[in-house]
């Protein structure tokens, strides 16, 4: 990673897993980092430990819930000057059905309505940013995942590998959607989506204590590569100087569940700009958020 002294840098979920390995990455390479986190003291606990690894004086913790749309405007509207990067990582994983403030099923709406309404709320602040880069932190379920625009909150019939997988494509559909949108105006905004592979970052440790989750506790523990080789591909998304709008990477190695970080596809559908462009408007009604300036796109 190339020096980040005067960046300013945006990390949600920034208290454990990716989100702490990469605001400890950034601190350690000089750049002004904010740790966004819905657990203020887990968040101090976060920030006491790269502050003593690295001695920054230049980090922070700020309160932000992504299942509630008050708390993101109230973050949003408390952002004052230019945002470098931004990377979008906060995240739940096949939990028991629960609802966000706003009575969105929480993984969508935490994974990516609360997501989506943050970065069209501080799009202002990114494009104060000289070159900016936002990062969408997907994951390789995506590739089971399918928008159900009938039943989108998962009311009728709730599986929860199924709704974890839906909103982890719907990342990727937001990323390619935004990306492409910048491109159209001739923003300088790069927005790019990584995801870690087959990483144990403890996200499991939130889907409860029923025999699937110790199950999925236990094959993480034993066949996860650490957070530590997990966060890379979203520290190259973040700052490699090669990344380019729309692009996605991840581990190179079988099932890109683990290896070196490489440009990787997503599954085909991720393809199909009329999903995508649907998707883009149902969230915009969801959270009342849009995107200032930004065109909307014909899809066929």
């Amino acid at each position: 990673m190339a020096d980040q002294t005067g960046r300013k840098v945006l990390i949600t979920g920034a208290n454990s897993g990716l989100g702490f390995q990469a605001s400890l990455a950034f601190a350690r390479k000089g750049a002004d980092v904010t740790l966004a986190c819905r657990n203020v003291d887990r968040g101090g606990a976060a920030l006491a430990a790269i502050v003593e690894a690295t001695g920054t004086t230049n980090c922070r913790v700020l309160e932000l819930d992504l299942g509630s749309l008050e708390s993101i405007r109230r973050f949003a509207a408390g952002w004052t000057g230019p945002l470098d990067v931004m990377v979008n990582n906060a995240g739940l994983m096949a939990t028991l059905r629960a609802t966000t403030t706003d009575g969105f099923e929480q993984q969508l709406g935490i994974n990516h309505l609360g997501h989506f309404a943050l970065n069209g709320l501080l799009l202002p602040a990114l494009r104060e940013a000289q070159a900016a880069r936002v990062v969408v932190v997907s994951s390789i379920a995506h590739k089971r995942g399918m928008i159900n625009f009938d039943d989108l909150m998962s009311q009728s019939k709730y599986r929860r590998w199924r709704a974890y997988c839906q909103s982890k494509i719907a990342n990727l559909y937001f990323a390619m959607e935004f990306a492409r949108r910048l491109e159209v105006r001739g923003e300088q905004i790069v927005v790019a989506a990584a995801h870690p592979g087959l990483a144990n970052t403890r996200l499991s440790a939130n889907m409860g204590r029923d025999p699937m989750a110790r199950l999925t506790n236990a094959f993480m523990t034993l066949m996860a590569q650490p957070e530590q080789a997990g966060v890379l591909p979203v520290l190259y998304a973040a700052t490699a100087a090669d990344v380019q709008g729309g692009e996605f990477f991840g581990p190179n190695g079988p099932g890109e569940s683990r290896g070196e970080v490489a440009m990787v596809a997503p599954a085909a559908r991720v393809a199909d700009l009329a999903v995508a462009d649907r998707l883009w408007q149902v969230s915009e009604q969801l959270t009342e958020v849009t995107f200032p300036n930004l065109p909307t796109l014909v899809s066929n």
